[in-house]
């Protein structure tokens, strides 16, 4: 998430003090992404520097930021540039999992089991919040509840991947029923990606 450019596109609409920028870039967000008003003012300075953005003083003294030509070049190049994937972003839970997995398969189903839970309480409020924006018509709103939405699922499905996966890791002793449902699921997990 670049804030950097949300700042721009925010004053793309008009000059903001800093403060104010802050509190559209949560608002715009859903509060989903508090943002640290230091974090606001040190991208302010670097955008300046830049020339990214003009900085002129209102009748109070305060700072007040508007966007300069430069800043509308760089926002738009922006916005016509795709994100590129190429670059594997850290991911927390993937890197828990590969680490519990030296704890052994246990520990790995407690984490999955979990988190899966969590995923699940994420999912049900991110679809809870989406009936309110659709009943409010934000349609910024909605298209970052979507992204969450689909994110919750995606996390979903690849929980119950990691279960069935550590299905298979179990030791054979137990009664062949139970083998071939656990292959069962695993192969229906699979199908759905």
């Amino acid at each position: 998430m670049s804030i950097r450019y949300s700042l721009l596109a925010i004053l793309d609409a008009g000059p903001r003090h800093g403060y104010a920028l802050k509190s559209e870039f949560e608002a715009a967000t859903g509060n989903v992404w508090p943002l640290n008003v230091g974090q606001v003012y040190s991208t302010l300075s670097r955008l300046e520097r830049d020339g990214l953005v003009l900085v002129a003083e209102d009748d109070d003294g305060q700072k007040i930021y508007r966007i300069s030509d430069a800043g509308r070049q760089e926002l738009r190049r922006w916005f016509g540039t795709p994100v590129v994937r190429e670059v594997v972003p850290r991911q927390e839970l993937a890197i828990k999992l590969v680490f519990a997995m030296r704890a052994g398969p246990e520990q790995v189903r407690d984490v999955v089991q979990r988190q899966l839970v969590a995923t699940m309480a994420s999912l049900q409020e991110f679809t809870k919040l989406k009936a309110t924006a659709e009943r409010d018509g934000d349609l910024a709103w909605l298209m970052m509840l979507d992204a969450l939405i689909f994110q919750a699922e995606a996390e979903a499905r690849w929980l119950e991947l990691c279960e069935a996966r550590l299905a298979r890791t179990r030791p054979q002793s137990r009664p062949a029923a139970d083998t071939a449902q656990e292959a069962e699921a695993v192969r229906d997990a699979e199908r759905t990606l």
